[in-house]
């Protein structure tokens, strides 16, 4: 069905799909079979939540963000302008959690932001408490222990840089002076110091 939200137009929320009082929903956005969104989220516009998807409490998305299949975004958790999270991806909010010594409430969680245009591949964890780079991609299977980033192509567990990514997600080659071209962008690129970033 087609519904309104107090921040959006032209949204669609599947019949099968449960979205809590007190959410915004911004234009165009799309939320699949068997989802949840509880209340004081807030998701951008043009967004796609795919089936069995949970967004939790107070989580704040932003526009063009892509959620695959069984992924489930913790209070804690904030999404930057299109990040891409990956089928069965897991992100996580609290640090050393004990049944017998529960942990309940913002209070006890450690945040994670995931910056502009990252990609979180299929079934990688994301530890809580890091900063995922602009740009940054993160492999299928991954365990993510430590910040990325910007740039960074991480994978294995635990996860470790392998390489870097341009914007467009295409493998960085640099040359001896540090600058590499994006093959499907055009856009270039510098390393130095560790660090990459696009140059004009």
């Amino acid at each position: 069905m087609l519904t309104s939200s107090p921040s959006g137009t032209n949204v669609y929320v599947n019949d099968h799909a449960v979205v809590d009082p007190g959410v915004e929903i911004g234009d165009g956005t799309k939320i699949w079979h068997f989802s949840h969104v509880q209340s004081g989220a807030r998701i951008g516009r043009k967004c796609v939540l795919g089936q069995n998807v949970n967004i939790a409490n107070n989580v704040a998305i932003g526009n063009f963000v892509k959620i695959q299949n069984n992924v489930s975004v913790y209070e804690g958790v904030t999404l930057e302008d299109y990040v891409f999270c990956g089928p069965s991806m897991v992100f996580t909010n609290i640090a050393d959690p004990r049944s017998k010594y529960p942990q309940v409430g913002s209070t006890f969680y450690r945040c994670t932001l995931v910056r502009e245009g990252a990609t979180l591949g299929a079934n990688c964890t994301v530890v809580c408490g890091h900063t995922i780079g602009r740009h940054a991609f993160v492999g299928a299977g991954a365990v993510v222990t430590k910040d990325v980033p910007d740039f960074a192509l991480v994978v294995g567990n635990p996860g470790r840089v392998v390489g870097w990514v341009s914007e467009a997600g295409k493998k960085l080659r640099f040359d001896k002076d540090g600058l590499a071209t994006c093959e499907k962008s055009g856009k270039t690129y510098q390393l130095k110091n560790g660090a990459v970033r696009e140059v004009a």
